[in-house]
């Protein structure tokens, strides 16, 4: 997939109310916006625009029942970006270590000079 499409991907997880839905949806099963709407401190019309972002970029899928959609999570998504994130961190440890050797060696060329 794209960076733009990760990048959506990765707004769409940055919001603490639509973590929050993933996480109900995981841990209760499917949900209408209804249902999300009681456990959470926004209305139902704000808990159905979270569910348009979250489905748009895949994290979630819904199944229509008579007049209300069941949404669910979609694990294959989700784990892309779990995955994207395990590489996000490695990458950033690999360049936090870069740099801690950097500043240690300027500080062992400082500590020698100042013994000079």
């Amino acid at each position: 997939m794209s960076t733009a499409v990760d990048d959506e991907l990765w707004s769409a997880i940055g919001d603490p109310t639509r973590r929050t839905m993933i996480d109900l949806l995981l841990s209760d099963g499917p949900g209408t916006a209804t249902s999300l709407s009681r456990r959470l401190p926004v209305t139902r019309q704000a808990v159905a625009k979270h569910l348009a972002v979250l489905d748009r970029v895949g994290l979630i899928h819904a199944e229509s029942a008579g007049r209300e959609r069941h949404y669910q999570v979609d694990e294959a998504q989700l784990a892309r970006a779990v995955a994207q994130l395990a590489t996000v961190g490695s990458t950033w440890d690999a360049r936090l270590r870069r740099i801690k050797r950097i500043a240690e060696a300027i500080e062992r060329t400082r500590t020698n000079n100042e013994g000079d």
